[in-house]
């Protein structure tokens, strides 16, 4: 069947002289592999830079509806055109974490439109905002976790002294009695990024430190709860390049 679909690119690598393989999360069919050839040539069809991590595409591809086809593109275009993210150092910086975490746990080959206008939303906002995204990750992680059933669960209380079971994924008064917790500053902290709208996520005050330690929890939170999440390597990037 020929499919026309919107999607989001999660990871391209280069295949054979000019051809690249590439996974795309689709508005109609969820994510897929996808063949694309003579694609890193300078007469290109479907030039190469569409296929960067997060370019949001319309795509024509030769479709088989079977677990683990490669599927080949027959059309690529671009359906948003990002003004900062390919510019700003650490706006793309986000939007590769984004992408590696996102290819560890979107795993589903269905329709799933919600999850869809989710990461779009976030690379709106992302490539258009004049705040500080700093937090932005962060929020990311706490977001997405939603879609995949595990989302942290706990209300949102100023006042609370809160440890956050990273095994459980459930706020707790008292502290557990194992390591893997988040302690209760960084708990609020992480209570007040979860109920945050993301367009006012950069209200939460931290540090960079904080920031760092928070991430390190969310990331073995993701780890306990999402088979073969292992092996990311954006956050040292995003480390460097934030402040």
């Amino acid at each position: 069947m020929l499919l026309k679909t919107r999607g989001i690119v999660f990871r391209t690598v280069k295949f054979g002289e000019t051809s690249v393989i590439t996974d795309i999360f689709t508005e109609e069919k969820g994510l897929h592999s996808f063949i694309a050839g003579s694609v890193r040539t300078a007469k290109a069809r479907m030039p190469y830079n569409l296929f960067q991590p997060m370019m949001v595409v319309e795509l024509v591809a030769y479709f088989r509806d079977e677990p683990n086809a490669l599927n080949r593109l027959k059309e690529v275009r671009a359906s948003e055109i990002w003004t900062q993210i390919p510019f700003d150092i650490r706006r793309g910086a986000v939007a590769l974490f984004m992408a590696e975490v996102c290819r560890k746990c979107i795993q589903e080959t269905e329709e799933n439109r919600d999850l869809m206008e989710f990461l779009l939303d976030n690379l709106r906002w992302l490539d258009s905002t004049n705040h500080p995204i700093a937090n932005l990750h962060l929020h990311f992680l706490l977001q997405l976790s939603g879609f995949l059933g595990f989302q942290p669960q706990g209300d949102s209380d100023p006042d609370a002294v809160l440890f956050f079971d990273v095994k459980e994924g459930v706020f707790y008064t008292e502290e557990p009695l194992h390591a893997d917790y988040v302690r209760p500053n960084q708990s609020a902290r992480m209570l007040a990024l979860l109920h945050s709208p993301l367009e006012q996520c950069h209200e939460v005050v931290m540090t960079r430190s904080d920031r760092k330690a928070l991430l390190q929890k969310l990331l073995q939170f993701y780890q306990l709860h999402v088979p073969g999440f292992t092996g990311i390597h954006t956050p040292d990037i995003l480390e460097m390049v934030m402040e």
